[in-house]
């Protein structure tokens, strides 16, 4: 099967503490986010059906059309999900509620003519989805609806700029140790009552922003991306071969 090798935004989303609600509650809230990740990136100007979508049972790996810029799976898209699941919240039973970690990244894949994806890239979102930071904010976080992890060389291209509608103080940076994967990465937990304090692993004390709780974001104005997406930046994240904690 020919491949082409294209840069693309990586997207992936897992519903928290999803096993042992029963076959029938898990169905229920993996039909309300497919609807509300729909809803969503048309929001954001990207087009649902364009996208290439892997399910990954109790979530989801989304991979943006090419050329898709980067701010626009932030801005309005987060903000956007965040409110839709925190609405279904109110009126959900507990068997139903949806909790979040996000995560983003960007890099050049493979694309198979039969939509299949493939490259290192997803193995660093797969990394930052699971990292333990974004993990321990929803944790200290319970009214918390969602949490975003994003790479190093997505908040390079896509939040430092301080784009109308992403504030990048709202995002702290921290350190990412799973399995193979050793980098920094940005943690943001969109605006909730409270704010949690920072445990696991450490953000970088040498940041200018290091120390900002992840729940300390503001009301951001409406707005929308544009641009084009560049090539992969420098940035501090490496995938080694010596596994790391499982």
């Amino acid at each position: 099967m020919e491949e082409v090798r294209e840069y693309r935004a990586l997207f992936a989303v897992d519903i928290v503490g999803s096993s042992g609600r029963g076959d029938v509650a898990l169905e229920q809230i993996r039909q309300v986010l497919s609807a509300a990740l729909h809803a969503s990136f048309t929001r954001g100007g990207v087009d649902w059906d364009d996208c290439l979508r892997h399910d990954l049972g109790d979530g989801m790996r989304v991979v943006a059309p090419a050329g898709t810029p980067e701010t626009s799976l932030i801005h309005p898209l987060v903000h956007e999900l965040t409110e839709r699941l925190r609405a279904h919240n109110l009126l959900a039973g507990k068997p139903t509620r949806i909790r979040l970690r996000m995560a983003l990244h960007a890099g050049s894949v493979q694309v198979g003519r039969d939509g299949t994806v493939s490259g290192r890239p997803l193995e660093v979102l797969a990394r930052l989805l699971d990292a333990e930071p974004v993990r321990a904010a929803l944790a200290q976080a319970p009214d918390a609806t969602t949490a975003l992890l994003v790479s190093e060389h997505f908040h390079e291209t896509a939040v430092c700029q301080g784009r109308p509608g992403i504030d990048p103080a709202a995002f702290r940076r921290v350190d990412v140790r799973e399995k193979e994967f050793t980098g920094s990465a940005w943690l943001h937990v969109p605006a909730y009552g409270g704010a949690p304090q920072a445990t696991g692993s450490a953000p970088d004390r040498t940041a200018p922003d290091a120390g900002v709780p992840a729940g300390n974001t503001k009301v951001i104005s409406k707005a929308s991306g544009h641009g084009v997406i560049y090539a992969l930046g420098n940035g501090t994240m490496n995938i080694g071969g010596k596994s790391g904690k499982k």
